[in-house]
């Protein structure tokens, strides 16, 4: 099934995906101190239970209208909620562990190559050239921010295990965004997220529950359980409402064009936050960036 053709992109499509990249890039920043006091499969269970909780009361009902479509689907369910929701996230905090940040923001900007290959290859939608060029800018642009202008460091960097798990959480974002634009068209956005969720954390239960066993319960300072609330309630709950309908009106391609912006919002909330200090680099990648998504997404 192609995406291109002459009915209008909505734009709706396009705020979705920015909202989610703004969400999930306020999540890089709230997690970043938890990776030494919960563990990774842990973190993920709480995470995404707690989104499976603020879902139930609200779609519960029409969960259960649609129980025989569920029924039908489940093995897709499965997959999906095995991809987006148990391996994802707690790949990317398994990575933080083993690998530098810098290399972390690299490789995560791999997943929309992905995405588009993938969309090629299973949706037919078209590689155009200025979807490709768009990419190269943003590539260019989250480059020079990440290195901070400095880009004779990217000759210097030294890869670890934790750089083959962060490739690995970019391929699977990227499949798990193909597979929510080939969601079944009879299931509501409500039910397919509450049964992902709820799949995924029974998926994660055994692997949190052997770490709990290793290495005992997290405690529950103020801190981490505002965190918790935040990646739960916003980058699952939220953040994945807004990316499924983005996926759905815009496809998977454009959708992860506007994925790029994701390190430009980290450093902005970084310096409005923590008070990191913004120089010509900065500036400089968000204008590529924000160039590169224009000229990729337009028509």
């Amino acid at each position: 099934m192609k995406y291109e053709g002459k009915q209008p992109v909505p734009w709706t499509g396009f705020l979705c995906a920015l909202g989610a990249t703004i969400i999930w890039s306020g999540n890089f920043i709230v997690a970043r101190g938890l990776f030494d006091s919960v563990q990774p499969a842990t973190l993920a269970f709480l995470r995404w239970g707690t989104a499976f909780a603020a879902l139930l009361p609200l779609a519960a009902i029409p969960a259960w209208r649609e129980r025989r479509v569920i029924r039908r689907h489940f093995i897709f369910l499965l997959i999906t909620a095995l991809l987006g929701v148990t391996l994802f996230n707690t790949l990317i905090y398994l990575a933080a562990r083993s690998t530098s940040a810098l290399n972390l923001a690299l490789i995560s900007t791999t997943s929309p190559m992905f995405m588009l290959l993938l969309a090629r290859m299973f949706l037919g939608e078209a590689v155009t050239p200025a979807r490709l060029a768009g990419m190269a800018a943003a590539v260019c642009g989250v480059a020079l921010l990440v290195t901070r202008g400095e880009l004779s460091r990217l000759a210097s960097l030294q890869f670890a295990a934790g750089d083959l798990l962060m490739l690995s959480a970019a391929v699977l974002f990227a499949a798990y965004s193909i597979l929510v634009r080939r969601k079944p068209r009879e299931l509501g956005q409500a039910s397919f997220l509450l049964s992902t969720f709820g799949l995924g954390v029974l998926c994660l239960a055994p692997w949190a529950a052997w770490e709990v066993l290793r290495s005992g319960l997290p405690s529950p300072e103020p801190h981490i359980i505002g965190a918790v609330l935040y990646i739960g309630l916003g980058a699952s709950l939220a953040a994945f409402f807004l990316w499924n309908k983005a996926v759905a009106a815009i496809g998977p391609s454009r959708a992860g064009i506007i994925y790029y912006s994701l390190p430009a919002f980290s450093g902005l909330e970084a310096f409005l936050l923590l008070g990191e200090p913004v120089g010509w680099a900065h500036l400089a990648s968000g204008l590529l960036i924000l160039g590169g998504i224009l000229v990729a997404t337009r028509r």
